[in-house]
């Protein structure tokens, strides 16, 4: 069969990591001599889709199954009952899911979206692969042989031109942007101005002023958690109980200062970008004109751990041979268990990784920077604040990330660390934008059982102020912390909302006594009143934490409690939790 040519890559993808995955295939259909397009699912105009003979979809999966944000408009296109079932019939398709075990709902939109393209007449290429977060080695671990499979069917569909190779990995691309220096007087301020609308997003953020930025744990707590209140006047952003801010932090100031000097970057110089591929759009999150300190402050993720093209490019580019060495093993599908451990299991950073490979960073220009380095994340908070409480105001209960490995710095949270340093003031503002979050509460008043350790509470706390401004109760909260005169977050707030007969709190302090008292403990203490608020009065249930045990413990302890209050055998109090999930009574926020 003569090659067609056209290989289309599509991509859903909430970090980044989806986006990784989808560009190196891009690559590798490249040096196959295919005409490649890497796009975002929400990007492509769905309609074409009939007119695609090859088309690989590489899809995370978010939340608690939920379809990332650039790729939910596809989903609800695909998903309608309306299109013909013969629609694709023209179409060989190929899809790789990424996910995490640990989450109940692993890699579940792509495992709808593989059975909803062959509902729809479309033909498999390769089975679906099923990447793991949790496999010891990554998701490469299922992306490596899925892509061999993959290729080696491709071809023999579709063989490579008459007289033509695969292009060697060996030889070096092209960077994907040229830069053109610009005379500094060029380049205008960042835009902080208020909009006029609510349509805020990743490209266009409201700037909203920093009113408090305090600690809420105790000064002799190992734990940093912060309650941060931003200023919204005048955005017109409207937020919903479980809706979560989206926040797009800076690099902090010491790894920018780092990462100038190691290269002998003047900050002040400034450039603009032209695509020196044709299938490379220029980043529209920078400006042009843009200054270097701009591009290593708020767009090049510097304190992420790389990935493994980027020592696959590293290897390309280096002159010195026994790190040229290092870097191609570290990019080969052999090397993989030593990258990881490097990289993955140290939390290794990018800049940190950049000094182990001082000779290869003599021969890196800035326009490889770019293409080595991947774009800075938003990060997402719950909103804990409701707006009819605070109608001008976003509150975020956040806890500052810090740990140690190994190394001999402290691992931090890029943006958890950058917004704990900053000082409120009118001139300290926080580039921000709201989307709905996973969780979805009741518009009618049914009781709800929340259970939220930790910095979990936050959206509980949203829901709760929301329904006290109405004078609405029947909010059963189960609280987890350490300590109860250490990180009890809003405890005066809880007590006098008791005192209103409009939340019935329990809490667990898991360090306050010899034996570990943690929430599910005490929900099997009260499992009588949970029993009746489900079985009896229609109870929604809610969970919201870090998502390593606790949700799987809570629902392993919800279940015991429905066998025995409710006298149901394993199989019977396993479909009453069934049902509740249905019907979305029962709902999980996790993050880990």
């Amino acid at each position: 069969m003569a090659s067609s040519g056209k290989l289309l890559v599509l991509y859903g993808s909430q970090t980044g990591t989806a986006q990784d995955v989808a560009e190196r295939i891009g690559r590798e259909g490249k040096r196959r001599h295919f005409t490649v397009r890497v796009m975002s699912l929400d990007s492509y105009a769905v309609a074409g889709l009939i007119h695609e003979p090859i088309v690989v979809f590489v899809c995370a999966t978010t939340g608690q199954g939920d379809p990332p944000d650039n790729m939910k408009l596809f989903w609800r296109f695909i998903l309608r009952k309306n299109l013909p079932s013969k629609s694709l019939t023209q179409v060989k398709f190929a899809v790789l899911g990424l996910g995490d075990s640990s989450y109940q709902k692993f890699n579940v939109v792509a495992k709808k979206l593989n059975k909803r393209l062959q509902q729809l007449g479309g033909h498999i290429l390769t089975p679906i692969g099923l990447g793991d977060d949790q496999h010891e080695l990554g998701p490469d671990a299922v992306v490596d042989p899925w892509l061999e499979s993959f290729w080696n069917t491709t071809l023999q569909l579709y063989p490579l031109p008459v007289g033509k190779s695969i292009i060697s990995a060996d030889i070096c691309p092209v960077s994907r942007f040229k830069l053109i220096t610009k005379p500094k007087e060029t380049v205008s301020p960042t835009n902080q101005c208020i909009q006029t609308d609510s349509k805020y997003n990743q490209l266009h953020p409201f700037h909203a002023r920093l009113k408090t930025n305090n600690r809420v744990t105790s000064p002799d707590h190992f734990q940093d958690v912060r309650h941060i209140v931003l200023d919204t006047t005048g955005s017109g952003i409207l937020f919903n109980p479980g809706d979560v801010v989206m926040v797009h932090p800076q690099n902090l100031d010491d790894t920018v200062e780092e990462f100038i000097l190691l290269f002998g970057l003047d900050r002040d110089m400034c450039f603009v970008l032209e695509a020196n591929q044709s299938d490379c759009d220029v980043p529209a999150s920078l400006p042009q004109p843009c200054s270097v300190d701009y591009l290593v402050r708020n767009y090049l993720d510097i304190n992420g751990i790389p990935r493994r093209y980027f020592f696959e490019l590293m290897s390309l580019l280096s002159d010195d041979e026994q790190e040229k060495e290092k870097l191609k093993e570290f990019a080969s599908a052999a090397g993989q268990e030593e990258l990881f451990s490097y990289c993955n299991r140290m939390k290794r950073n990018t800049l940190e990784v950049l000094h182990d490979f001082l000779e290869t960073c003599r021969t890196l220009t800035l326009e490889y920077l770019i293409d080595l380095i991947p774009p800075l994340q938003p990060r997402a908070f719950s909103i804990a604040s409701s707006q009819k409480m605070f109608p001008d105001e976003i509150h975020i209960l956040m806890a500052v990330v810090k740990y140690r490995t190994k190394l001999l710095k402290p691992r931090r949270g890029v943006c958890s660390t950058w917004l704990s340093q900053l000082i409120p003031g009118a001139q300290t503002t926080v580039p921000v934008w709201v989307k709905p979050g996973t969780i979805r509460f009741p518009k009618t008043t049914p009781p709800v059982i929340m259970v939220g350790p930790g910095t979990g509470v936050a959206p509980f706390r949203s829901f709760i102020q929301d329904r006290a401004s109405d004078h609405i109760g029947g909010n059963v909260l189960f609280f987890g912390c350490r300590n109860c005169n250490k990180d009890f977050y809003c405890e005066d707030e809880w007590r006098e909302l008791e005192n209103e007969n409009l939340v019935t709190l329990f809490t667990a302090f898991s360090r306050d006594q010899e034996d570990k008292v943690y929430v599910q403990h005490i929900m099997k203490d009260n499992g009588a009143l949970i029993w009746k608020l489900l079985s009896q009065d229609e109870a929604w249930f809610y969970i919201a934490g870090n998502a390593k045990r606790m949700p799987d413990d809570v629902r392993e302890s919800l279940k015991e409690v429905i066998k025995r209050e409710g006298e149901q055998t394993e199989d019977e109090s396993e479909r009453f939790l069934i049902h509740l999930e249905q019907n979305r009574r029962y709902q999980v926020e996790a993050w880990s």
